[in-house]
């Protein structure tokens, strides 16, 4: 899968992960077939992965995000990712390095959507800025956002 197609999805399931859980009920997917694109299924997988954090360690780093000036919000937000993902790569080593990227990001956008919702366009941005500049690599080489959600994050 080709990286615009990648970046393409990144935006429809960042964008429907960050969206109202009720307005998503209302989106209509694809149909049954479990192999096809739907962001809706595959934004509720990351919000189960982005769900597991500690309040303790998360909110310094959305401190940083907040008091960003707003040309500097995608590279703090990218560094406050960076700095979770090390520290629970010290905890759990045996987790792939993207995969803990990725659940570190979804973590810090889901954390500021629930306790700064002013900011969450600011997350979107922040968050798509970050996925598509650091993992799309990665996920197209796990075959795009329906094998990452398959294997990736069960």
């Amino acid at each position: 899968m080709a990286a615009t197609d990648i970046q393409r999805q990144t935006y429809d399931v960042i964008h429907c992960l960050l969206q109202n859980e009720l307005d998503l009920e209302m989106v209509e997917t694809d149909g049954p077939e479990d192999d096809s694109f739907d962001p809706v299924k595959i934004a509720s997988k990351l919000r189960e992965l982005g769900d597991d954090y500690d309040e303790k360690v998360i909110k310094p780093l959305i401190s940083n995000v907040q008091k960003a000036a707003a040309d500097q919000v995608v590279t703090v937000f990218s560094d406050s990712v960076d700095s979770l993902c090390n520290m629970w790569v010290m905890e759990r080593a045996e987790v792939g390095s993207e995969k803990q990227l990725l659940k570190a990001a979804i973590t810090l956008g889901l954390f500021i959507k629930k306790n700064c919702p002013d900011m969450q366009n600011v997350a979107e941005f922040a968050l798509m800025g970050f996925v598509n500049n650091r993992l799309t690599n990665w996920i197209a080489e796990q075959g795009g956002w329906v094998s990452v959600s398959k294997n990736s994050m069960s």
